[in-house]
């Protein structure tokens, strides 16, 4: 006979009970990284755990404060090789909200050039505008404009002592009338759209906007002081653009003058006589500083050595103000080092990206991982930030690093953009960039022995290069490439529940993915006939 006694009813376990089951296996960066204290591990090592979210991808955000002065709309930043980023990578990545750091590997005049390019590209108020006197002729201001290959037509005419005294319209300045001095004909004073620097308020874009709305036909607008000595200019082309910008679902990185952010990198380069070469380096600083430079990166091999040190220590003791980025480490005390000499921003990675070689040379280097964990935690005692540099190939690996990092160094995922250095070649049908790590032998040859701890006389001496010579296929333009990145990075946000950059850091939960698991993580057992996007 069946037993009809009720049974007990035995209860699910509870959410508590769940939490601490998940706590075995997902744990926190503690944890996990303490636990494999003798494994170095890296970006397809690990997988990151799912966490109940109501964080949908887009409204993930994803600025990041590399310093006070220094805010990015995304968090990537180019890296500062000769076959990534000059002034076009640098104009393209600002204006998607991230940060471009020109390579030292050209001539110092040319790098303060690139910066000016970046620098002036689209003013809000262009505070010093290229001016015309009312004696000069037209010719010469048409050999002027040819001489520097500037586009533009339209000039403000003041006097010795810079009073407004007019505005010379582009449509005057031709060679028909090359023989024509300024100020017959120029638009008089009274007549010139002018408008009082007191009247810009907190908002100077909203000011000219209005005016400009309210001016139907007129393109420039002057802003003079109380003295009605010119201050600046505004054009409606700038002003429209940065409107647009305003509404883009990717905004711009901007400085507090709504000019483009832009940094630039500089090798600690030395004497004959193997000394710090203080007089040069901080005689280019000084023109970087003027052209509006944001952040200059001194940054080698081995960052953690004297040469970097000093070079930091005499950047600081002489601009107080500047951002510095330094590097490159992968120890907690590196960034110590870095930090104490006056860094606000450190460097990690030593050997991860794709034309790196120097694990494998000089058999040293920490997977990033590993090397990002143990650097943070010195520079969140010290109050510094950290950019995770090399080894990025695609935006999962993005997502990992911005759980330890501030933000994300990429070479190889951008040097295929056409907004990357160099020529188009074709091979086999296919269209290819040049990549190249700054310790081949090419690019040491080119300048950057310096960076590897050589003088540049001696590159060719150097017993092995610590990169290689590649080629990267043709990308879409950077600004398909930093969508696909950044929507990469919203939807890991949003599996782990995390609004910014901050919560994600703070939800982080790895475990330990075997070779089998990295091979299920990818497509597999199929024929793949189109890919996912660039990221």
């Amino acid at each position: 006979m069946a037993d009809t006694t009720p049974q007990a009813f035995t209860p699910a376990p509870s959410a508590q009970s769940a939490q601490s089951l998940d706590s075995l296996f997902y744990q926190p960066a503690d944890a996990f990284f303490r636990g494999h204290a003798h494994t170095a591990l890296t970006y397809d090592d690990v997988t990151l755990a799912t966490l109940f979210s109501d964080v949908l991808p887009r409204d993930a955000q994803l600025d990041t404060l590399l310093a006070d002065n220094l805010p990015l709309r995304v968090p990537i930043v180019s890296a500062d090789m000769d076959t990534v980023t000059e002034a076009e990578m640098a104009i393209a990545l600002a204006r998607c909200g991230g940060l471009g750091l020109i390579h030292c590997n050209m001539p110092e005049r040319t790098q303060l050039s690139e910066v000016s390019r970046v620098k002036n590209n689209v003013h809000g108020l262009i505070a010093d505008p290229i001016k015309a006197s009312p004696d000069q002729s037209i010719g010469e201001l048409l050999a002027y404009l040819e001489e520097k290959a500037f586009t533009f037509r339209t000039f403000p005419v003041v006097d010795k002592d810079g009073h407004l005294l007019g505005l010379l319209p582009g449509q005057v300045v031709r060679p028909r009338h090359a023989n024509k001095k300024v100020f017959e004909v120029m638009t008089p004073r009274a007549m010139a759209p002018a408008i009082s620097d007191t009247e810009l308020g907190a908002d100077p874009i909203e000011c000219a906007d209005r005016f400009f709305s309210e001016h139907v036909g007129t393109h420039k607008l002057l802003v003079v002081d109380a003295q009605d000595r010119l201050r600046g200019l505004f054009t409606l082309s700038d002003v429209e653009r940065i409107r647009q910008e305003q509404n883009a679902q990717m905004k711009p990185s901007r400085d507090t003058k709504f000019r483009l952010l832009c940094g630039a990198s500089l090798a600690p380069s030395r004497t004959a006589a193997g000394k710090l070469d203080g007089e040069r380096i901080l005689g280019h600083v000084s023109g970087l500083v003027e052209r509006g430079v944001d952040v200059v990166a001194i940054s080698t091999a081995h960052g953690h050595s004297t040469g970097v040190g000093d070079a930091v220590r005499l950047v600081r003791n002489a601009f107080k103000d500047l951002t510095i980025i330094a590097g490159n480490v992968t120890s907690g005390a590196g960034v110590e080092y870095l930090a104490e000499c006056g860094a606000n921003v450190v460097k990690v990675g030593q050997g991860p990206g794709s034309i790196c070689t120097t694990r494998i040379v000089a058999g040293v280097g920490i997977p990033q991982l590993t090397a990002l964990y143990v650097a943070k935690q010195a520079a969140a005692r010290l109050g510094v930030t950290v950019l995770a540099d090399g080894g990025i190939t695609k935006s999962g690996d993005a997502v990992k690093a911005l759980t330890l990092a501030d933000a994300v160094v990429c070479g190889g995922l951008l040097a295929g953009c056409p907004e990357a250095p160099g020529s188009v070649m074709e091979i086999n049908g296919k269209l290819y960039k040049q990549y190249r790590g700054m310790g081949s032998l090419a690019a040491m040859n080119a300048g950057s022995a310096a960076r590897y701890g050589h003088a540049a006389k001696d590159s060719a001496r150097k017993v092995a290069a610590e990169g290689i010579e590649a080629l990267k296929e043709l990308s879409p333009k950077l600004d398909q490439v930093v969508f696909q990145l950044a929507g990469g990075i919203q939807s890991g946000m949003g599996y782990l529940g995390a609004r910014t950059l901050s919560e994600l850091r703070s939800k982080a939960r790895y475990i330990r993915v075997t070779p089998a698991g990295q091979r299920e993580s990818a497509p597999h057992d199929v024929i793949e006939v189109k890919t996912g996007g660039t990221a």
